[in-house]
């Protein structure tokens, strides 16, 4: 138990065996303000010992409690002042000491320190989901069923891109979540909705980038998201209801529900549009790629600039597991793709699809499905997340752009090498012009 310890005053009571604490079971206060909640402790006997009452909080870098306290003839009452420092659970514990050694503790209260609804965090939100819904609908859009048929006929690739994407992935996230976060699981929660969610449309992108198979890409990409509407809620529903358990948090079944349902409908009103409207289909389809990049964009300057304090989370362990999730995530694509003995192409496509989650439906799903502070003490997860993933392609997409240029200079060299000189040029005018005078006198 860590905390400063607050001393209420000498109270006369019985003794520590038969005592209570009249409290409300849950105090919400918004961080960085101070909450007053009212107390009582019952008195059993006129005759008793004298005792002192400690409170604590399990963690003061949550929340400080203090005090007034005041006696009558049954009872004595008090204000508990409770401080929110950031944001948080913990539990609110009353100890009764007396003089002769005795102690009792009771853990009386659940304290959670949530921040203040902003209208910032409302236009966030709503505007999340608005951009989600479009991206939704260019997917649908987007689906070219013809080549999702071809391809399908032999799947090796969409086959093992689906089982990296969501065999591998929610079993690593959750591995990593379980090993950094076993002590925190609302960031546990926020690990694994990061590795469950579908592919990021950005992946098309890398892999155009890195010389990837990008009929490949759209085709995973297509299934993930489609495969997402069942897998999603599959994970959050079995491994999902362990970390929510550890948490003492309820899954959000009807949240969860609603969710899947909206992004169902704005796919299905894309594939209408493709159908009806090809030409704003292909409008819809070209803005696709440039409109998901700044969706990702979007959503975490959005998210960083309106929630500052998300910074204060970072640590040791959340950079680990925002580098360790996608990283390694294109370790493992490879690794299968290689043992399954596909094209580099196809390899490419495969490593970056697995490695590359679609942050932005981690986040709106973590904010739509959760209650305060959970909501925001999981984003920090995805955000890193995402803020990561492009460092190894980047670096790669450098090491590529480098060599090019190496082999491009090295190629002009050849080349300069080859052509002959002038000197040469002018001996071999010389030569020619000897040489036909005497084969004409031949």
């Amino acid at each position: 138990m860590t905390g400063a310890t607050y001393i209420i005053g000498f109270l006369l009571l019985r003794g520590v065996a038969a005592w209570t604490v009249d409290i409300v079971h849950d105090i919400t206060v918004h961080m960085n303000h101070v909450i007053s909640v009212p107390f009582s402790i019952p008195k059993y006997d006129s005759s008793s010992e004298l005792s002192k009452i400690v409170i604590t909080t399990e963690d003061n870098d949550i929340a400080i409690p203090s005090f007034q306290l005041e006696q009558n003839e049954t009872s004595f009452n008090g204000i508990l002042n409770v401080t929110g420092v950031f944001l948080g659970r913990t539990k609110l514990i009353f100890t009764l000491e007396e003089n002769r050694g005795g102690e009792s503790s009771q853990e009386v209260s659940r304290i959670i320190v949530v921040r203040e609804e902003r209208t910032i965090d409302t236009v966030f939100t709503a505007s999340v989901a608005i951009l989600v819904s479009i991206l939704y609908i260019n997917f649908g859009c987007a689906m070219d069923w013809n080549v999702c048929r071809d391809t399908l006929k032999r799947p090796v690739g969409p086959a093992i891109g689906f089982c990296c994407q969501f065999l591998i992935m929610p079993l690593l996230s959750f591995l990593i979540g379980y090993l950094l976060f076993s002590d925190r699981p609302e960031l546990h929660i926020g690990m694994f909705f990061t590795g469950i969610s579908p592919s990021g449309g950005a992946s098309n992108i890398w892999t155009v980038l890195l010389d990837g198979n990008l009929n490949l890409s759209i085709t995973m990409t297509t299934i993930c998201t489609i495969a997402a509407f069942g897998m999603m809620p599959f994970w959050i529903f079995t491994l999902g209801r362990y970390i929510f358990a550890q948490g003492d948090l309820t899954v959000p079944y009807r949240q969860i529900g609603i969710f899947v349902i909206g992004l169902v409908i704005p796919l299905v009103i894309g594939f209408v549009i493709q159908r009806k409207l090809p030409r704003v289909s292909k409008i819809l389809v070209r803005i696709m790629k440039p409109f998901s990049i700044i969706l990702i964009i979007f959503i975490i300057i959005f998210a960083i600039t309106t929630n500052l304090y998300l910074f204060k989370l970072f640590s040791w362990k959340i950079i680990i597991a925002g580098m360790g999730l996608p990283w390694l995530g294109f370790t493992f694509g490879l690794i299968v793709a290689k043992i399954c003995r596909q094209s580099q192409a196809d390899i490419r496509a495969i490593a970056i699809e697995t490695g590359i989650q679609n942050t932005g439906v981690a986040i709106f799903l973590l904010r739509f499905t959760l209650k305060p502070p959970a909501d925001d003490l999981t984003t920090v997860i995805p955000v890193c997340t995402a803020i990561m993933t492009p460092i190894p392609l980047t670096v790669l997409y450098i090491i590529k752009l480098i060599y090019q240029y190496r082999m491009q200079k090295a190629g002009s060299k050849v080349k300069l090498e080859t052509v002959p000189s002038l000197e040469k040029l002018q001996q071999t005018t010389e030569i020619s012009t000897i040489t036909q005078p005497n084969e004409s006198n031949l």
